[in-house]
């Protein structure tokens, strides 16, 4: 069965306008997203920080514990008259891990002057977001959000994921994907 040069013509025609709407449905959608995303970080921006609690599987390798910090769980409203960020993170993402330094540095910087940085895995297994974090020496003290009891109390659905919380215990700031020193540093200092 033979097609005629018309008919190849129409399906290549078919193709194309296929493939240029999936294409256009990706664009829109990724122009989208970020819209998406900053509305949901304004939600609790102004709010009373969700108290939640998570346990500890990793103390930090250069720092002593956070202040009010128990040797096997963090409990948020216990750090109330300190700056805090939470990490919401995972070994599996490439973000995250790109993201940890950058923490580490402001958690050393501003740990003199209240900041408490708690990073929270959202890995499956509670030993790898500690075993890297010691691989890699990061300062500050990792969590295990084994139920996601956390992730849903401040409705992280992509990570990396911060939340800063201020000295007087609301959520000053969400961002959502890698967050620059510079702009990590300000929420900070808005923070304290």
């Amino acid at each position: 069965m033979a097609t005629s040069a018309r008919e190849d013509t129409v399906s290549s025609a078919a193709y194309a306008v296929g493939g240029a709407a999936l294409i256009l449905g990706l664009l829109l959608a990724f122009a989208w997203l970020p819209r998406l995303l900053h509305a949901r970080e304004s939600e609790q921006v102004g709010k009373a920080a969700p108290a939640i609690r998570v346990p500890v599987v990793f103390n930090g390798e250069a720092l002593a514990q956070p202040p009010n910090v128990k040797a096997t769980s963090i409990g948020v409203d216990e750090l109330k008259g300190h700056a805090v960020i939470l990490d919401f993170w995972a070994t599996w993402c490439g973000p995250c891990k790109a993201e940890a330094p950058i923490l580490d540095r402001v958690a050393t910087r501003f740990k003199s002057s209240g900041l408490v940085v708690i990073g929270i895995s959202q890995d499956d297994d509670r030993d790898e977001g500690a075993a890297w974090a010691k691989a890699h020496r990061l300062s500050y003290p990792i969590a295990f959000d084994s139920d996601r009891s956390a992730s849903r109390a401040y409705d992280v659905e992509a990570l990396p994921t911060l939340i800063v919380i201020s000295k007087s215990g609301k959520v000053i700031a969400r961002r959502t994907g890698v967050t620059d020193g510079d702009e990590l540093e300000r929420l900070v200092n808005q923070a304290l």
